[in-house]
């Protein structure tokens, strides 16, 4: 996850007597860059994930710090840092306020400190963890492309991770990531980033085929989930010009299980893009685990095609609307009481529908095997799978 605010407390808190004085929840920040600045000029220039520096030579009234904070945080910078003691005696209590209500991690320096060193100093073991960064990435690539081949994974993870313990894969879509420039997919990385609290080195963020993905690593699954839940929310929240869906595995012990999760996550993924929903865990995916997971779409939509066309057929030709009666008849097993409450029709116009529907399909549904055909068959309808080569689709 990168050197984060965290990592720079352990190392600076004694060295530089640096404190976090507010927007503790960002405590797992990344960190790009240390960018020292005392207008708000450079801002503009900010991609994301930079950790703004001042003497406060510019910020020196309260509204001036205030603005400074609520820049920072328009451009998703990692945080500030403010060199206390001359221009800047003490931080006022709203910029403090501020910073904590939108995680924004604010800390000090006193006066007596020379800035340019730690700077340099921050910088490198910035530099250094980004270079590590990639080499794990790229490592846990190999190892979902080619789970066998431990021999190529295995020794660049291990000082990184528990390889035994259990892995959790997550896939954030926005449905257009890999049709992006690298420059404007990063700046959405960082962003993402941000919002992803509470993950730091039992976790890892890279982008991979068309998502980005998050792998926790010896997490309780009701850990996990809170973790994720958490930034969904943000993403909801602080991205709203853009459809973000997230898919969840279900975690699975061993890092050459990686390439299952990874499927299983995107099975997940297609599924909240299908429904609208934000996040889906692939485990309270019910049937749909098995469905989401067949990658022969051309199978499902044979299969849905055989046992519903002649209902889709026959609703267009009448405008009717035998599928959706046939779906609540299933759900509802058969009981035309909670089908006239559930569709708002009277009791006698599902009874005669429902005999029209079973001469149309050729079969009385009173077997479970014919019942569980045309469950999955509807269950597939609303996949939205690609239109087969005929253009008729299931729709």
């Amino acid at each position: 996850m990168g050197f984060t605010i965290e990592d720079m407390l352990v190392v600076s808190a004694d060295r530089y007597d640096m404190k976090l004085i507010a927007g503790e929840r960002g405590w797992s920040n990344s960190i790009s860059w240390l960018l020292m600045l005392e207008d708000l000029t450079i801002i503009q220039n900010f991609t994301g994930k930079e950790l703004a520096v001042t003497t406060g030579l510019g910020f020196q009234t309260e509204e001036a710090m205030q603005r400074l904070a609520e820049e920072l945080t328009a451009h998703n910078a990692s945080g500030l840092i403010v060199n206390t003691g001359y221009y800047v005696k003490t931080i006022p209590d709203s910029v403090r306020k501020y910073c904590d209500e939108n995680d924004l991690p604010l800390l000090t320096v006193p006066w007596e400190v020379y800035l340019a060193d730690m700077i340099k100093d921050m910088s490198i073991r910035i530099f250094l963890q980004s270079s590590a960064d990639e080499q794990i990435s790229a490592a846990l690539i190999r190892a979902i492309e080619n789970p066998g081949a431990g021999e190529n994974y295995v020794r660049e993870l291990l000082p990184y991770f528990d390889l035994d313990g259990t892995f959790q894969l997550a896939l954030v879509s926005t449905g257009d990531l890999d049709s992006m420039d690298t420059v404007e997919r990063k700046r959405i990385a960082y962003r993402m980033q941000l919002y992803l609290t509470n993950l730091t080195h039992n976790g890892h963020f890279f982008y991979y085929d068309g998502y980005f993905v998050i792998v926790m690593n010896a997490i309780l699954e009701e850990d996990a989930a809170q973790i994720l839940e958490e930034f969904s929310n943000r993403l909801q929240r602080k991205m709203r010009d853009r459809t973000v869906c997230i898919g969840v595995s279900d975690p699975a012990r061993d890092i050459s299980s990686l390439a299952v999760l990874f499927r299983r996550a995107k099975a997940a993924t297609a599924m909240a893009r299908t429904t609208g929903r934000p996040l889906q865990f692939f485990a309270e995916m019910g049937l749909y685990r098995l469905l989401y997971m067949v990658d022969d779409s051309a199978l499902l939509r044979s299969f849905a095609g055989e046992a519903l066309r002649p209902l889709v057929d026959y609703d267009r030709a009448h405008d009717a609307e035998y599928v959706e009666t046939l779906e609540m008849y299933l759900r509802y097993s058969g009981s035309i009481k909670a089908m006239s409450e559930a569709m708002f029709i009277h009791r006698n116009t599902i009874l005669y529908r429902m005999t029209n529907i079973k001469k149309i399909l050729g079969c009385s549904l009173e077997t479970a095997e014919e019942r569980l055909i045309y469950s999955v068959a509807c269950m597939i309808r609303k996949m939205d799978l690609p239109e087969g080569t005929d253009g008729r689709g299931l729709h």
